[in-house]
């Protein structure tokens, strides 16, 4: 008897607890303030009309809500008593050596990172050979298993059979757009003027006056992850208890990344290449935007987002397919799709855009695959590109010397987590990637700007203003594209602007906003690949610190001391936290590098001599460890740490994610910062001193930030774990 299905048992009975609480709630359940029904109660048309305009919408009112749910809850039964089998043996076809990708790849990957890509056999062999890099345990024999199933299923000259075992959903969005780059021709001259109405532009401006949404990837422009609201203090802390739980709708994807949006009652987050609308109260499902990228999309790193970006009605979404696409806030409808960047020569977009004025600022992922990274600004009414910043310095730039030869064409330089804005002086500070190919520098002679750089660049323009190199010609795949937060401090008795940076290369920065000056680098774990700096920041490497064919031990590791999750500032206690990976490790091997050809992974990695690491062990390795820092921004001084996890993991979701991830920092004008780890704890602590407040255990890996908001008086915070978000408040 086949049980297979058993594994989906779950989401049944989320169906089942989902039709349970919007019955419980359709009585008492409103529209959104900005949502209002144009006909008098009981009307049976489902037509809202906002300030923009009359608009359909997904959901009724009290009325007709409870039939709609009867008629649901019975189709929702006769289709997972119907589907449950089918699902689970349409995830993978059937075929030799089915059980040895489950094994190494779906545990960490899930399904769709393989069922939503096509590559050649060249490129499905780079991706599990990185994968192996990452933590995937398995034996020369897997991996050859793994990559021939790939290629006979998902390759891309085989796309007759991929299309009867696929099992990616069906989209709203518009038909594929044609990969080929915008033209430096199709830019803007004129950009259309911004909205008056729903989230404007002062809105995002001034959000600290308005503390209960959270409008922004970062909260505010200056990034700090540091809300005013105070309802939850050190002293109430331990009386938080859960409020309700969102579980995705869909089978096979990562874990969440995605810090949500809150804009008046309503939260907008994702799951996988999803938007879904809820009521930030109870979790109630407004409607969900279902999107389905390219086949020809090539991941680095799994099916995730980090977020939306909003602006007048209007929500703002990278693809992983490289392409922008804005959709209305109040109906989930796609308004319309641009293409960023040809997702078949390796570009994608995981990081959440920035709203700046009436533009739409992204960035790019893609540093393995020999892009050329850049910044992009979109026009926010209509999607048309205004200016392109090159993260890779090209003929007729600055810095087109420190590229030797062509090297540039394929320099990498990516911008995938989202920058920060400083409207005093109007520049747009984002963070840059490492140089490709990564591990082997041979090709690239020279220090490679602005590669591994914090780079400044005018909103209006794109014109760079000032740019601080962390690592000049880096072999050792420490993107720079770590979140800037923007602070006011006291320095050396005087105040100044400044840039808050912890490096994924393991030093933390002090900057000075305005013109980039270098005033603090000070490491904030292990490392051994720096002994100083010269006057002008730039440092200077030890002896035995390049990447080299027999293998270069380095701390701290390519994963880095710090990664993509955010840290915080607090004006109020005056420290700077991040979640700090300690006493990691990486042996780097210099590969000899292949010719490069689009789409195909440029990374110059070798392999190590002596077979492959031993499976871990749970508890293993307890020096290594991921831990909370407080740092005095004025030293670099840590003056409290808190451990999250130490040792190996062998999470449900075990995998290089999970392993080497962490969730963002959130502190509060009360003095409680939020944050969890890869096993599943989320805690409360005090901001001052790092003694624990409260914790739940939440079954899933936090590697996403935290968040907080107000509704009705009442504050909650809300945290995604594994595939699932988790929002509480007090009792």
């Amino acid at each position: 008897m086949d049980l297979s299905h058993r594994k989906l048992l779950p989401s049944a009975m989320m169906t089942a607890m989902r039709i349970r609480q919007l019955f419980a709630t359709a009585r008492s359940s409103r529209l959104p303030d900005s949502w209002t029904s144009e006909r008098p109660r009981g009307s049976a048309s489902n037509t809202l009309s906002c300030s923009g305009g009359t608009h359909r919408v997904y959901f009724s009112w009290r009325r007709h809500l409870a039939h709609s749910l009867g008629c649901w809850a019975l189709l929702s039964l006769l289709y997972w008593s119907a589907s449950i089998p089918a699902l689970a043996q349409s995830a993978l076809p059937d075929g030799p050596d089915r059980a040895v990708v489950e094994r190494m790849c779906t545990k960490c990957h899930g399904t769709e990172e393989f069922t939503g890509q096509r590559k050649t056999e060249q490129q499905w062999s780079d991706t599990v050979q990185d994968m192996i890099s990452r933590g995937a345990i398995g034996t020369d024999d897997d991996v050859s298993k793994v990559v021939a199933y790939l290629t006979q299923y998902y390759g891309k000259r085989n796309n007759a059979a991929v299309a009867s075992v696929s099992n990616t959903s069906q989209s709203n969005a518009s038909e594929p757009i044609p990969a080929q780059e915008p033209p430096p021709a199709a830019m803007e001259t004129t950009v259309s003027p911004g909205p008056t109405t729903g989230v404007t532009y002062h809105r995002i401006l001034h959000a600290n006056d308005e503390p209960q949404n959270w409008l922004t990837y970062g909260g505010t422009y200056k990034s700090l992850h540091y809300s005013l609201l105070k309802r939850i203090t050190p002293e109430n802390a331990k009386n938080l208890a859960l409020k309700w739980v969102f579980q995705t709708h869909r089978m096979g994807l990562d874990p969440y990344e995605t810090t949500p949006l809150v804009v008046d009652g309503v939260m907008y987050t994702m799951q996988g290449d999803d938007v879904v609308a809820l009521d930030a109260t109870n979790g109630r499902l407004f409607w969900i935007y279902r999107y389905t990228p390219a086949t020809n999309a090539i991941l680095c790193c799994g099916v995730i987002s980090r977020g939306l970006a909003i602006l007048g009605h209007t929500l703002y979404m990278s693809s992983i397919d490289a392409h922008l696409i804005a959709i209305d806030a109040r109906t989930g409808k796609a308004l319309w799709k641009t293409m960023v960047a040809p997702a078949s020569a390796g570009y994608t977009m995981t990081g959440a855009p920035l709203v700046v004025k009436n533009k739409v600022i992204v960035g790019v992922a893609g540093g393995e695959y020999g892009i050329r990274g850049f910044i992009a600004a979109y026009d926010a009414h209509n999607g048309k590109q205004v200016w392109r910043f090159q993260t890779v310095a090209g003929p007729g730039d600055p810095g087109r010397d420190s590229w030797g030869g062509d090297s540039w064409k394929q320099g990498g330089g990516a911008t995938w987590l989202t920058g920060s804005y400083d409207p005093e002086t109007n520049l747009i500070i984002w963070g840059v990637g490492n140089p490709g190919p990564d591990y082997n520098g041979d090709v690239r002679p020279g220090d490679n700007l602005y590669t591994c750089s914090m780079v400044a660049v005018d909103a209006d323009t794109g014109k760079l203003k000032w740019h601080y190199q962390a690592n000049p010609h880096n072999e050792f795949d420490w993107d720079a594209v770590q979140v800037p937060l923007l602070a006011d401090i006291t320095w050396q008795g005087k105040p100044r602007k400044v840039i808050l940076w912890a490096d994924r290369n393991g030093f933390f920065y002090v900057l000075d906003r305005t013109t980039g000056e270098f005033l603090l680098g000070k490491a904030f774990v292990k490392q051994n690949w720096n002994i100083g700096f010269d006057k002008n920041g730039r440092p200077i490497m030890g002896p035995n610190t390049k990447s080299s064919t027999t293998g270069t031990h380095i701390y701290p590791d390519n994963q880095g001391g710090t990664n993509w999750f955010n840290p915080s500032f607090s004006p109020l206690t005056g420290l700077f936290y991040v979640n700090a990976r300690e006493n990691y490790f990486t042996v780097f091997v210099k590969g000899t590098p292949k010719k490069y050809e689009s789409g195909d992974r440029y990374d110059g990695r070798g392999r190590l001599v002596g077979g492959r690491p031993p499976r871990p062990v749970v508890g293993a390795d307890k020096d290594r460890y991921t831990a909370v820092r407080a740092l005095d921004p004025k030293t670099g001084e840590r003056k409290w740490q808190f451990k999250l996890n130490t040792g190996n993991s062998l999470h449900t979701f075990d995998g290089w994610q999970t392993n080497f991830g962490a969730a963002g920092i959130l502190t509060t004008a009360s003095n409680v910062l939020f944050t969890g780890g890869r096993e599943g704890n989320f805690v409360a602590l005090d901001a001052r001193s790092g003694s624990l407040l409260w914790q739940a255990t939440l079954g899933g890996p936090l590697i996403m930030n935290p968040i907080t908001y107000e509704v009705d008086g009442k504050q909650y915070v809300g945290v995604n774990a594994g595939t699932s978000l988790f929002v509480f408040g007090l009792r």
